[in-house]
């Protein structure tokens, strides 16, 4: 607890001297407490690999991570979220963790299932745990919601997306890496080789160990992008497991094996402040390409 207790005096010491270097004063931590956390930009990725079918050419992969309902981030936000994603026509969702701040403490479970159950993709809703997902006693709690919610929990486990010609690719999902018991060979357990896999890690410093394994590409959140950066510096604190790699788009492995993408999440922990960090939705859209 104490750990927790210096890092937050630690943040707002910072994050104070930092408006004030800049002038911002008040100005910016209205910014950074109301405006930029309510903003929202939508990340367009193409989802390009050799072993990605041609009959999944055009498919569009929605992620959003990081809500953290119960902090800052409201249900009335999350219904605003779930409609926009609903706008933007998903054929695949995917949740990479990390749903309510403190799920012991959330009390609008009743209201919460029907919103996520709103949102509707042909190929599926798939999620993983996060850190907080299986704090507070969180763990069945959290399933529960996602599956009453028609999501798809993937625990360490793998997920064949089918199209009517037989062709298909897998979606993997693994448990969270500081609370959980994350365990990527047995996910891959009954892959057969030589398909596309893509792997839901909500740790993104994972994708190192992925490497050793037939993972192409890999989605996380975690990091939330820093949730408060310095210009010309960068992130103040990241998370463990979200350090090397804090947001956006990476090339990891000596000849670029693995391709990973850090969403930058949607609510706020800690603190509630969000500083050129805003929040993301990404749209993945797949394309086959020749070896």
């Amino acid at each position: 607890m104490s750990k927790k207790t210096t890092r937050r005096t630690f943040l707002k010491r910072t994050f104070g001297f930092i408006l004030t270097m800049f002038g911002l004063s008040s100005g910016g931590y209205l910014y950074a407490n109301k405006i930029e956390p309510s903003l929202l930009d939508i990340e367009e990725i193409k989802m390009t690999h050799p072993l990605i079918p041609k009959s999944f050419d055009g498919v569009k992969i929605v992620q959003f991570s990081d809500t953290h309902l119960g902090f800052q981030y409201t249900l009335e936000q999350l219904n605003s979220l779930v409609n926009k994603i609903s706008m933007l026509e998903p054929d695949l969702i995917c949740f990479t963790g990390d749903l309510m701040d403190e799920p012991n403490k959330f009390t609008d479970i009743n209201k919460l299932v029907p919103i996520l159950k709103k949102l509707h993709a042909p190929m599926g809703k798939f999620c993983i745990f996060g850190n907080h997902d299986h704090g507070g006693y969180g763990s069945d709690l959290y399933r529960n919601i996602m599956e009453a919610a028609e999501f798809t929990v993937l625990l360490n486990q793998a997920a064949p997306i089918k199209q009517k010609d037989g062709s298909r690719i897998y979606v993997l999902g693994i448990d969270d890496a500081m609370l959980g018991k994350p365990d990527l060979p047995q996910a891959l357990k009954d892959v057969p080789h030589h398909h596309f896999n893509l792997l839901l890690s909500h740790a993104p410093d994972l994708a190192d160990q992925a490497l050793r394994y037939p993972v192409h590409w890999q989605i996380s959140g975690h990091s939330h992008g820093g949730q408060v950066k310095i210009p010309f510096y960068g992130a103040l604190i990241t998370p463990p497991f979200g350090q090397k790699y804090p947001e956006g788009l990476y090339r990891v492995g000596n000849e670029n094996e693995l391709t990973l993408y850090v969403n930058r999440g949607i609510g706020t922990t800690r603190l509630p402040f969000r500083f050129l960090a805003k929040p993301e939705l990404t749209v993945y859209t797949m394309k086959s390409k020749e070896a």
